[in-house]
């Protein structure tokens, strides 16, 4: 297994997304990459257990990526190992009438990860740079004061939405929530390749809408997106890291190995220790409980 370092994955300097490699070899068989992965996880899972005795740090993972990029698996197999009651998983869809009724943030601040816990967003609010910036109608439905029509929403609209998400993650990151995002990095044609599995596989069908292939036919559109925002919010309180995943094990090792790496380095993070009086009296209390 190729060793890894975990910074060679992070955006800390202009890139361009033609750049970015969608495939990594890690010189390891399939069987190899899922035992290293079992591996980080019993890792993880330890990491995360103090967390959630120690209750000053939360941690929140935010996936990215095109669909079929594999964001569901890797949730599963990444974070199999975890307590359930110390992580929680959000997948935001299509905006409610309720959300709508409140800044594009706001159910995104609402979902943010207790202290001591993980939280996973399943897609982001980069959505709200994403999705919007390509089909900027989307916009008049969160009506804005000054936004009537597609024409209102200028260069410095998005500018502005830029500032507000680097704002929100400076905030939480300020008040112990350790930020994680991936873009998961597919290539089209490995895209084509899983929209075709979905329609030749019938438990995999109900996957398939058709809007995924209109969806695809932006792809231009998309990768310029994702370009912008790892330039503009790939900050040192809350990094991008780039996955190649053309190969699901191997982003799923990636991921999970850049999580622990990162973590490890947090040496504050410790179970509490026992007040000294509970302390001095463990024997009596060993006593008491051997003599019922």
């Amino acid at each position: 297994m190729k060793d890894i370092n975990s910074k060679d994955f992070k955006v800390t300097e202009s890139i361009k997304i033609n750049d970015l490699k969608t495939s990594f070899d890690l010189d390891a068989s399939k069987s190899d990459i899922k035992d290293h992965l079992k591996d980080v996880r019993k890792g993880l899972g330890k990491i995360q257990d103090k967390m959630y005795a120690h209750g000053k740090y939360s941690v929140l993972v935010c996936l990215q990526g095109m669909d079929t990029a594999g964001k569901d698996s890797l949730i599963r197999e990444v974070f199999k190992d975890f307590n359930s009651r110390g992580v929680v998983v959000h997948s935001f869809k299509t905006p409610t009438s309720l959300e709508l009724k409140h800044d594009y943030l706001w159910r995104h601040y609402i979902a943010l990860p207790e202290r001591g816990k993980f939280g996973i967003f399943n897609r982001t609010h980069y959505e709200n740079v994403l999705v919007t910036k390509v089909h900027p109608s989307y916009i008049l439905n969160e009506n804005i004061p000054g936004i009537d029509s597609v024409e209102d929403i200028d260069d410095d609209f998005w500018e502005r939405r830029f500032e507000d998400i680097n704002n929100f993650e400076k905030h939480i990151a300020e008040n112990g929530t350790i930020i994680f995002k991936f873009f998961l990095n597919l290539s089209k044609g490995e895209q084509k390749h899983r929209l075709l599995r979905r329609l030749n596989r019938e438990d995999k069908n109900w996957k398939f809408s058709p809007g995924d292939l209109d969806e695809r036919k932006l792809w231009d559109d998309y990768m310029t997106c994702y370009e912008d925002l790892l330039n503009k919010t790939s900050k040192v309180h809350a990094p991008w890291y780039v996955i190649p995943c053309d190969d699901k094990k191997t982003s799923r090792y990636l991921v999970a190995k850049v999580l622990y790496d990162t973590l490890k380095t947090y040496t504050d993070i410790k179970e509490p220790e026992l007040d000294d009086d509970i302390k001095a009296n463990i024997d009596l209390y060993k006593r008491q409980l051997e003599k019922e």
